[in-house]
């Protein structure tokens, strides 16, 4: 009996480490090897740690004004990347606010602040 019991306590806490680690998180993005330039449209890669349910993700520019504008998103060439089709933007500071699904159902917010450069 006592051991069936250390059993059980065995795999819950396996369990619950499991989900400490469940959520989405990026790992790297193109951003931090290249901004982008003033008028030129970009695609900006973003990479995170575990599978993305593209259709329930949003991507989001935020400009100056606290202004959001959605952006187009598409599945990147490895699993965990995301696209980003960025339009032409003037030069000024700008960030991406990212509402990220995980496979496991997970919810990630963030943001990641650029800047438009000449």
């Amino acid at each position: 009996m006592k051991q069936l019991l250390q059993i059980t306590v065995l795999l819950l806490s396996l369990g619950y480490v499991g989900n400490l680690y469940a959520h989405a998180v990026v790992t790297d993005h193109s951003l931090k090897i290249e901004q982008p330039k003033a008028n030129q449209a970009k695609k900006v890669e973003l990479t995170f740690n575990s599978k993305i349910e593209l259709g329930l993700s949003q991507v989001y520019l935020v400009s100056k004004g606290d202004k959001h504008t959605l952006l187009t998103i598409s599945k990147g060439a490895k699993q965990g990347n995301v696209v980003v089709d960025v339009p032409p933007l003037s030069l000024g500071e700008y960030a991406l606010r990212y509402k990220i699904f995980a496979a496991d159902g997970h919810l990630t917010e963030d943001l990641i602040h650029f800047s438009v450069t000449p």
